[in-house]
Order: C-alpha cells, then sequence, then structure tokens
C-alpha cells in the first residue's frame, strides 16, 4: 500500500499496477480499491496502463476530513493524479464516473481523457432531493 496526501491533509491510500499511461481508477461511493470486482477492474486496464487505484477519502484506508465536498474529491483526484505524474486518464464507475468527468472540467490539462462507466447523474428536481438526502446519511 502506498499513500499520499490531498491539500487540506486527507492521507489516500493507493496502490499501483502494470505500466504504461497513467490512469487513476475512481470507484463508486460503495467501493473501495482491495474489493474484489475493483481490483479484477484494475489489473485488466494494467494490461495497457499504469493504474493508480486509491481508496477515495472515508473508504478502506484513506482518511476522511470533514466536512465531505465535492471540491475535497476534486483535490483528492489532483494529488493523485501529481502521484501519477502530472497528466493522467480517468476511469470512473458511478459516482467515480461523476467525479471523472467534474476533475475533467476542473483540472483541465492533467485529465487526458475520461472513461465512464454507469454515471449516477439524475434528470429531475425529485431525483435530485432524493440522492442529495441519500449523499447525506452516506457522509
Amino acid at each position: 500500500m502506498n499513500t499520499t496526501q490531498s491539500k487540506d491533509g486527507t492521507t489516500l491510500a493507493y496502490d499501483v499496477y502494470g505500466s504504461g499511461p497513467a490512469l487513476i481508477y475512481l470507484t463508486g461511493a460503495s467501493c473501495y480499491r482491495s474489493f474484489k470486482p475493483v481490483v479484477h477492474d484494475a489489473k485488466v486496464l494494467a494490461t495497457s496502463f499504469t493504474v493508480y487505484n486509491y481508496d477515495r477519502r472515508g473508504r478502506g484506508d484513506s482518511g476522511n476530513m470533514l466536512p465531505y465536498s465535492l471540491e475535497r474529491e476534486i483535490e483528492d483526484i489532483e494529488a493523485m493524479i501529481d502521484v501519477a505524474g502530472g497528466t493522467a486518464y480517468l476511469y470512473g464507475h458511478s459516482s467515480g464516473a461523476v467525479l471523472a468527468l467534474e476533475a475533467a472540467l476542473r483540472l483541465g490539462g492533467k485529465v487526458r481523457k475520461v472513461t465512464m462507466y454507469d454515471a449516477s447523474y439524475v434528470h429531475d428536481e425529485k431525483e435530485k432531493v432524493e440522492y442529495h438526502q441519500l449523499s447525506q446519511t452516506v457522509h
């Protein structure tokens, strides 16, 4: 296990697999880096990339500075990109897909490309309220 620190001092735990261009793996909200399906996917991606598979804040071996905010998650992604050499591809699943897209919008040239799977976006106000309430119980 490797660690780095985000801008706010949160320790982020990560593993590295493979070789090739850097790719940051962003799990969904209920996952962590050593979850069997995540490890499997990271190792498959590692056949073409150097995969940085990290525990998002508050999960697995990573720390969690409160209060939660999207901005802190983006800072975490930036810290991982910096560990990976300053630029990286992002692969995100579920809420990790949403974070990957947000990071690409906010971090500009540090993000080479984004692959999103099962992004958890909602389209109407009722669902937005429900998702917000759910996210408050998770964090």
